[in-house]
């Protein structure tokens, strides 16, 4: 789905708000455990309103790259709460503005389930990263089951009513197809294992 000229402003409107008990039941643990480490030169790929931003502690460089004009100004506001060095783009996933090899860590969260092209995403992470360098993620997956069934049936709706969010995707498996090799992976519930976003994944790969 295309980023209108605008952004996508009722959704990053009600964005944080929508999500606050999750991040701070769930995901704000698992963003600082996952990011906060980090060192380098660390590209935060779809970084939204900035939910990852207070918890970079070792990085040198975050480059938090927004194209959702509307996602971006939230996340210009929230760039005080970086207490790294930080630059903030509208470049897109599906194409990194960083050369082959020059780029220490890449953080995807809640961020390949929107790009249009996972496969295109991931091998521009690939591209950037150099040898040994992280890949990162959180993300809501399709899952297994009854769930992943309804989940793969709702996809098209919920596409529309989330500005381009897809329920479908299988990110652990994209993760491997790209080249990466696997590294801790967790699967968590993050609201009810039968709700829209109830299958999640946390995991690292690295780039041979």
């Amino acid at each position: 789905m295309s980023v209108p000229s605008g952004g996508h402003r009722v959704f990053a409107a009600l964005y944080d708000r929508v999500l606050d008990p999750v991040e701070r039941r769930v995901l704000g643990p698992r963003r600082a455990a996952l990011v906060g480490g980090l060192t380098g030169r660390v590209l935060d790929v779809g970084a939204g309103t900035g939910a990852n931003l207070p918890h970079y502690r070792d990085a040198d460089e975050v480059i938090a790259l927004e194209p959702d004009p509307a996602m971006r100004r939230r996340l210009r506001d929230r760039a005080g709460s970086c207490a790294v060095p930080l630059t903030v783009s509208g470049a897109g996933a599906d194409a990194l503005p960083a050369a082959d090899g020059s780029v220490d860590a890449v953080v995807f969260t809640l961020v390949l389930c929107t790009v249009p092209d996972p496969a295109r995403a991931l091998a521009e992470a690939h591209r950037v990263l150099r040898p040994g360098g992280r890949l990162v993620a959180i993300e809501h997956v399709v899952g297994h089951g009854r769930p992943a069934t309804w989940r793969r049936r709702l996809a098209p709706l919920w596409e529309r009513m989330a500005a381009g969010c897809r329920l479908d995707r299988d990110t652990e498996a994209a993760v491997t197809a790209a080249g990466f090799v696997p590294g801790t992976v967790e699967r968590f519930p993050a609201t009810p294992s039968w709700g829209p976003i109830g299958a999640m994944v946390q995991l690292t790969a690295t780039r041979a």
